[in-house]
């Protein structure tokens, strides 16, 4: 478990940050420019001393204000992925790795981080034949080989062309499948957090707004103004069972019913969260009969936002009677009073499968526990 409870003033700016996470998966710190995210794991990483507080990291206190404990960067154990590589220009990859790594049988070894991030052809290289993404993929490989009790990234991805985030996110995703280091991520990116945050951290102003699953912070109204209006929606857990490959579809099951999307190259029986935008749900009063859409699901009307403009948010249950499973519908306010819909109405929710493409899926831990 992380521990972290400290204050810190900044010019005219206050951090004030309580939370605790998880002995291992992936801690998102989302929000916008300076609400205080790079403040935190800097406060982590000892790269900034907080005013008064505590932190503790896999029970090991890094720093306790009241008791003067502020252990220095270099006795922390804990790795630091930034957005820029920082590699060394004039060390090979294999140089590049082998700095600061320790050799105390604490975490894998240099053959085994050379495998899961795929740079086993990139060791004779110097970083300025390398391209973006293979200079982060070296960048972790170094904090690995450090043995973190806790990996840090802030916002890696930030400065890669779309091409090459889709080249790292996957090895993310590996580190945090196979490695079960705990690892606090920093992003502004909402796709980047669907796809591998186990517990969502809200910052707004220096404070913690929220923090919970994904499903359930995206899922509140209250919060769409941290979490993205424009691009608001929900994210559902389900679970691919099965694929028609005569037509190039999966079909992924939650309580409720089943959706079928294009294509994913997993295995059968993978736990996947998608993510569905408001804006790709269409409403229906009735039964829908001779459409292109393969996806309807039938539930009710839970909430209705105040319209904002011409469009109007409606929250919908399309769960089963034991498990309910939320969903937004965005539609225009004269849809909205045509359908006179309204809580409690019955209703069918259409969703096309081409509107869900890879930004929309993001893997998870089945056995992982809810904490909003």
């Amino acid at each position: 478990m992380t521990e972290i409870a400290i204050e810190k003033r900044l010019g005219s700016f206050a951090l004030d940050v309580k939370l605790e996470a998880p002995e291992s998966g992936i801690t998102a710190l989302f929000g916008r420019s300076g609400v205080g995210k790079t403040s935190v794991i800097n406060a982590l990483a000892g790269l900034m001393r907080p005013d008064r507080g505590r932190i503790v990291v896999g029970g090991v206190t890094l720093f306790d204000g009241e008791r003067g404990i502020n252990l220095p960067p270099e006795k922390r154990r804990l790795g630091y992925v930034f957005q820029e590589s920082r590699l060394f220009p004039h060390y090979s990859v294999r140089g590049n790795l082998l700095y600061g790594a320790k050799n105390d049988g604490t975490g894998p070894g240099f053959d085994a981080v050379v495998d899961l991030l795929g740079i086993k052809d990139l060791l004779g290289r110097r970083p300025a034949d390398l391209s973006g993404g293979e200079k982060q993929r070296v960048a972790i490989g170094r904090a690995l080989l450090a043995s973190p009790r806790l990996l840090l990234m802030d916002e890696p991805l930030a400065s890669l062309d779309a091409a090459r985030k889709n080249e790292i996110v996957p090895f993310i995703e590996r580190l945090r499948d196979e490695l079960k280091l705990p690892i606090f991520y920093v992003s502004h990116e909402m796709e980047e957090i669907i796809r591998l945050a186990d517990l969502l951290v809200l910052l707004d102003a220096g404070k913690v707004a929220a923090s919970g699953t994904v499903e359930a912070l995206t899922s509140r109204l209250d919060l769409w103004p941290l979490t993205g209006r424009y691009e608001a929606g929900a994210v559902i857990r389900t679970v691919l069972r099965g694929h028609d490959t005569s037509f190039g579809l999966s079909e992924l099951a939650f309580p409720g019913g089943r959706l079928r999307v294009t294509r994913l190259a997993l295995p059968l029986g993978t736990p996947i969260r998608v993510r569905i935008r408001a804006r790709d749900v269409v409403l229906a009063t009735e039964k829908p009969a001779h459409l292109s859409i393969r996806n309807a699901f039938a539930g009710k009307v839970i909430e209705l936002a105040p319209p904002r403009g011409a469009q109007v948010d409606l929250k919908l249950d399309i769960g089963s009677t034991q498990e309910p499973v939320m969903l937004w519908a965005r539609i225009t306010e004269r849809a909205c009073q045509e359908l006179q819909l309204a809580p409690g109405m019955p209703i069918f929710a259409l969703v096309k499968s081409v509107a869900l493409d890879h930004h929309s899926y993001g893997r998870y831990d089945s056995g992982e526990a809810e904490t909003a």
